[in-house]
């Protein structure tokens, strides 16, 4: 039985795409599902590779009950190949991964809030440059999108 396997892309790999990946582990393990599941994380730029999350993000997911264990790395055109769900917090990181689609891969790639009712389409802002209620803000976003997103995935592989 093959895993199913999820990749969460942002720009720097140490604030929305390791919080997804974390929240995503954690639904997922809820459902008793993790034997089913490989998931991972990584950013569109070089700008963190080898890095732990920021350290905001990782006081607020535990404060949210959820732990992160990752270390950043860049998007690849390999992951066209390793994942069937690639997740882009934002179209401009969606951009930045379509422009290394290899040719013939219709990989379809989605956007984290196509899951989310209260955003339907929006961006997960960057929390980055902003204070504790923005780190607040996007787990609540990724909380909401990742429940959508495993919804999605277990129906269409029926799980």
């Amino acid at each position: 039985m093959s895993k199913v396997k999820v990749l969460f892309v942002c720009l720097g790999n140490i604030c929305r795409s390791p919080l997804a990946e974390g929240v995503f582990k954690k639904k997922v393990e809820e459902k008793e599902l993790a034997d089913r599941f490989f998931i991972d994380s990584c950013g569109t730029s070089n700008y963190h590779i080898g890095e732990q999350p920021d350290r905001r993000t990782v006081k607020n997911a535990l404060a949210n009950g959820v732990r992160l264990n990752h270390q950043g790395r860049q998007f690849t055109v390999q992951d066209y190949n390793d994942f069937d769900y690639i997740v882009a917090m934002d179209s401009s990181n969606l951009r930045n991964i379509e422009m290394l689609r290899p040719k013939g891969n219709d990989r379809q790639i989605k956007l984290m809030r196509s899951f989310d009712e209260a955003g339907l389409n929006k961006d997960v802002p960057d929390p980055y440059y902003g204070g504790q209620r923005g780190f607040q803000e996007v787990f609540d976003i990724i909380d909401r999108s990742a429940q959508g997103l495993l919804d999605f995935i277990i129906k269409e592989n029926q799980l």
